[in-house]
């Protein structure tokens, strides 16, 4: 068993995280109190207009983050004072049964999540209510409340805060821990098996389509169900389009396939892109500017380490993109210095270098300024 399948054998840590949050609020907040609680409503069933079905279904991810719960319809609630986590899932429905099945009971809940108590949700609002009584010094932490909730606090003199929270889950997201991390290296791992099955059913495919649904397969073959994000299956000169979504080409007379996808594993996300030729060689065209982008890869990572700036990672991948254009005769007139001051090189590289990476594709952190053309 890999040690990231061993890490994962436990819960998700949710406990750790409420902490983690905790500690961020009482050194942001004006009057910091130990009092606080935090609450937070997951995400909610929607149909799917003028239809019976349900939208498929993302949790929040800062919900996902305090409670490790994928579930539709629920809340949690983390008393600071006492580092008490308390889940709030839907009540049983008998009807729902018949169609459904038996849904997730507060018994099977306290097993499976890193909780304290489990309670219905028909409770929620008698509880929020409760705690406020207890206390007047009390102050609540909230980002989206339900209306019977918002009753139930309004009857009472208590503070809130709407504003803290999220940025707060936001910061903490940045830093991953060691279950984090193994849930990222289960979603690159099961990434990894389907870009090389695509690469493997090459030969074989006649259309973008077909490589598209090797991959999908792939990972839903390995338990990954979701995708991190809308993949890209790019031939040709539809490569050349970044976030390019039709993915329904012929391959025929084509060159290379880009393929940017990734899986999702338990809310957490990959981001893997190669390109690959078609033909099964490279032409000495794509093998030439192929060798390229991996000296500009191999480039940043060589100068990775604590208090590196991003940007001076970004700057150094575009020194070794003008330099090898230059290499290949396609850049000229200039030298290096003087091509990369004029931004020459930014028609070919006009992204960033890279992004964080978590339970979003583009995850908390990095603080990008947008206001900076470069």
């Amino acid at each position: 068993m890999d040690q990231q399948d061993s890490t994962l054998k436990g819960k998700y840590p949710a406990k750790a995280h409420c902490a983690k949050v905790a500690d961020y609020l009482q050194a942001k907040s004006a009057n910091a109190t130990r009092n606080g609680v935090i609450y937070l409503e997951g995400q909610k069933t929607v149909l799917i207009e003028d239809n019976d079905e349900p939208r498929p279904f993302r949790q929040r991810r800062p919900f996902f983050y305090l409670s490790g719960c994928s579930l539709p319809d629920c809340h949690l609630i983390y008393e600071l004072s006492t580092s008490t986590l308390t889940l709030f899932i839907p009540d049983l429905d008998p009807d729902s049964v018949v169609w459904s099945g038996l849904p997730l009971m507060p018994a099977e809940a306290l097993k499976i999540y890193d909780i304290d108590a489990c309670l219905p949700n028909s409770s929620l609002a008698a509880h929020l209510c409760s705690l406020a009584q207890k206390d007047s010094d009390i102050r609540f932490y909230i980002k989206d409340t339900p209306r019977d909730a918002i009753l139930s606090l309004a009857e009472t003199s208590v503070s809130t805060d709407s504003n803290l929270l999220y940025p707060a889950i936001n910061e903490c997201r940045v830093t991953k821990d060691h279950y984090e991390i193994a849930l990222l290296r289960k979603a690159n791992s099961i990434s990894t098996a389907a870009h090389t099955a695509v690469l493997r059913a090459i030969h074989t495919a006649h259309n973008e389509q077909d490589l598209e649904a090797v991959f999908i397969a792939t990972c839903i073959s390995h338990g990954a169900k979701h995708q991190a994000y809308h993949g890209i299956f790019g031939s040709g000169e539809n490569a050349a389009t970044l976030h390019y979504q039709h993915n329904d080409q012929t391959l025929a007379n084509r060159q290379n396939i880009l393929v940017d996808a990734g899986a999702e594993w338990e809310c957490y996300c990959s981001d893997v892109t190669r390109t690959m030729p078609l033909t099964g060689t490279f032409s000495p065209e794509s093998r030439a500017i192929y060798e390229i982008v991996l000296e500009m890869q191999s480039a940043a990572l060589a100068l990775l380490k604590a208090g590196v700036k991003w940007e001076d990672l970004h700057i150094r991948a575009h020194e070794v993109a003008v330099q090898g254009l230059l290499d290949l005769g396609i850049l000229r007139n200039g030298t290096a210095e003087e091509l990369l001051e004029n931004r020459v090189s930014v028609p070919f590289f006009p992204h960033g270098l890279g992004h964080y990476l978590g339970m979003d594709t583009h995850d908390t952190g990095g603080n990008p300024d947008y206001g900076d053309q470069d």
